[in-house]
């Protein structure tokens, strides 16, 4: 089942505006997101869903006028830390703390480690290291998406301080990592939507280490 949505799912380049994604279906994309590994567990990222047409249209702009921004329902902006603090270091670990109900020693000793190391890697760094945790997240999403029935484009052909600025991302502690359009297909004007999808092979993929 799986395979066959990730078979169908394709890189949409026209969406139908006038097809909205359904508030149950969002969730469920939303939550796989929520649910993604990420390095020490620190979900270092957050989602913006823009759904404003205006801030989209804006968005658009500084996207190479990439229509799928403005014609699908909801855009979701994957923006990731743009720096490691003891603060949120702290925030994940109490939490964790927290919702088990009890302290471990190891546990507390990796967060020593990771306080010890991470504030004092230069910002770009870290920044690097927090966006490919949204990466991960985008994966799932692009997934979750498929096995929905929902059309998405992930997209990196922006201008990520443009954007940071029209979402006030920097104020936030954020920078924009990549954006994914969600929507429905417009067939008729696809010219994407019937061609065979194109992976390499197999044998050309993987190597097999026994």
């Amino acid at each position: 089942m799986l395979i066959e949505k990730l078979n169908w799912r394709y890189a949409t380049k026209k969406m139908d505006p006038s097809k909205a994604v359904p508030q149950d279906k969002l969730d469920r994309i939303l939550e796989a997101i929520r649910l993604a590994p990420t390095s020490s567990g620190l979900q270092q990222f957050e989602v913006l869903v823009v759904t404003n047409k205006e801030i989209r249209e804006k968005i658009k702009a500084i996207a190479w006028d990439q229509g799928q921004v403005t014609d699908g329902s909801h855009l979701l902006v994957f923006a990731a830390w743009d720096n490691y603090t003891a603060e949120r270091i702290n925030g994940m670990f109490d939490l964790v703390n927290q919702e088990r109900g009890f302290t471990n020693e190891g546990w507390e000793n990796y967060r020593q480690m990771l306080l010890n190391s991470y504030p004092q890697r230069d910002p770009e760094v870290n920044f690097q290291h927090a966006a490919r945790q949204a990466y991960i997240a985008l994966g799932l999403a692009m997934t979750a998406a498929a096995f929905e029935g929902v059309d998405c484009t992930p997209m990196e052909g922006f201008d990520p301080a443009a954007l940071d600025e029209i979402l006030g991302l920097r104020a936030l502690g954020l920078r924009s990592a990549v954006i994914l359009p969600l929507g429905y297909r417009d067939a008729a004007g696809d010219w994407l939507v019937n061609l065979k999808k194109v992976r390499r092979a197999a044998a050309q993929v993987f190597r097999f280490v026994d």
